[in-house]
């Protein structure tokens, strides 16, 4: 096993690292810029180093962060989600410098990572992708043509994207000229390169995805799924385990579907492959993310795996502790990202200091967070304070749990969702389980919530650059 681990990573998920290292009794670095000085994560770690110059240059640079590793005594690294966690160049890097990156090879990332390769291999493996492009499209003459062939609506995406940057859906060709130059400089801000394609928007789908572990020896097993279509500008809100919409046959199918995806790149270490489900339970791979997902703990709650745990085990050189027969998902779970953003204000980010703060607690709640009362939410970062996750023995046990423990959650001094959650928690068609990506659009008025379009546009605008880095 490890001596020492550094956490190429802030918040949350950095805390959540600790948390795994420590009950494997491996020390660990954490790394932290001056806005984050003060947070829980960098008090929790066993030592501490500040990086720098600004607020977010210090967790990008590759060979600071291996040669403070190096001066630590540090054999692995953890990058956690965001950031470099999907940075080929940084697993190379590590692996150059005799370190362990915690994670998959820089050959996966780099196939994963580029939307247009992986759509590319899942077609050479034969299994199902959305119809579009298997080539970046450079020129706008030539996506209005291939538009024209394929019929709208469309979806343009970054190709080195992910977390709905870079991405715009065009429902005719004036949206598609007006969004095409949006989107090139956006994928060029969030990941350096301006390139994007082309799919088909499907309607009313649910985004599901597979939670997938690989070791060394050979051994792929999946986790089951997790249903992620709450989304708010192709951003995932809320997360639930298992679908409800998934029998064992197609959950058996899907399930196969996404262990070929990772054996086709020769997959290692913990990794999600994530499908579009139309309404007629017709599945299309849309990507894999080579890392530990946000919602990585509604998996975690109806399995009893730590993903964490074997992620750092298969890193190792370890075999997983599991294997297939062992895998049982057990009830339901829901996550809600607790962030501070506003509503009503088109879920605008809402910096500050926290003035008051208690956490619910209770049979069957968890709480992943790096917040208390007086910390100073930064202006720099994602917005996700916390991650509210519930497991009940049914679906309806579950949402009512949620909606129990969203009214504990208590926090002042900043805007944040948990209003509109428990809106959501109340809500008749949630309740039943009648959502699909496009929950959130169709039900703004009911859940008092206002939407200003350009106003939207402006706010994922400016925040391209900084929000592509905090979060997976």
């Amino acid at each position: 096993m490890f001596k020492k681990v550094l956490i190429a990573n802030r918040g949350e998920v950095a805390l959540r690292i600790i948390r795994g290292c420590k009950e494997l009794s491996i020390p660990t670095v954490a790394i932290y810029s001056e806005a984050d000085a003060t947070t829980l994560y960098v008090k929790k770690a066993d030592e501490s180093c500040l990086v720098g110059p600004g607020p977010i240059e210090g967790y990008l640079n590759i060979y600071r962060i291996i040669d403070l590793a190096k001066q630590k005594g540090v054999d692995a690294i953890h990058p956690g989600y965001g950031f470099l966690a999907e940075n080929a160049e940084f697993a190379r890097a590590c692996e150059e410098n005799g370190v362990t990156f915690i994670g998959p090879s820089a050959e996966a990332i780099q196939t994963m990572g580029d939307k247009v390769l992986a759509r590319k291999k899942m077609k050479e493996v034969g299994i199902p992708i959305v119809p579009g492009l298997v080539e970046p499209i450079a020129a706008l003459p030539e996506a209005i043509s291939f538009c024209e062939s394929i019929g709208y609506p469309v979806m343009l995406k970054a190709s080195a994207g992910g977390g709905g940057r870079g991405l715009r859906i065009c429902r005719n060709q004036g949206e598609l000229t007006r969004f095409f130059p949006i989107a090139q400089a956006e994928a060029m801000a969030a990941f350096g390169k301006a390139e994007v394609y082309l799919e088909k928007y499907l309607v009313s789908t649910h985004h599901i995805e597979f939670q997938i572990l690989a070791d060394h020896a050979g051994n792929v097993i999946h986790l089951g799924e997790r249903d992620c279509s709450i989304q708010r500008r192709h951003q995932k809100l809320v997360e639930i385990a298992p679908s409800l919409i998934l029998d064992e046959r197609l959950r058996q199918e899907m399930g196969e579907a996404a262990i070929a995806a990772a054996q086709s790149v020769h997959y290692t270490s913990a990794g999600t492959v994530e499908f579009l489900v139309d309404s007629n339970l017709r599945y299309y791979f849309l990507e894999m993310n080579t890392r530990i997902q946000v919602e990585h703990t509604v998996t975690e709650e109806i399995t009893g795996v730590d993903i964490v745990r074997e992620m750092i085990r298969i890193a190792a050189g370890q075999p997983m502790s599991i294997r297939k027969k062992d895998v049982v998902l057990s009830g339901h779970a829901i996550e809600c990202r607790i962030n501070a953003e506003d509503p009503k204000r088109d879920f605008i980010p809402t910096p500050g200091k926290i003035t008051a703060y208690y956490s619910p607690g209770g049979i069957g709640v968890r709480i992943d967070g790096n917040i208390y009362a007086g910390y100073v939410v930064p202006p720099y970062y994602d917005s996700l304070l916390a991650k509210l996750t519930v497991r009940a023995r049914t679906w309806k046990g579950a949402v009512q749990r949620m909606r129990r423990a969203l009214d504990e959650y208590v926090i002042r001094g900043v805007k944040t969702t948990i209003s509109f959650y428990k809106e959501m928690m109340d809500d008749p068609d949630f309740r039943e389980g009648r959502f699909d990506t496009n929950y959130i659009d169709t039900h703004l008025d009911h859940l008092n919530v206002a939407a200003d379009v350009n106003r939207v546009d402006k706010v994922i605008a400016i925040s391209a650059v900084i929000a592509a880095h905090s979060r997976g």
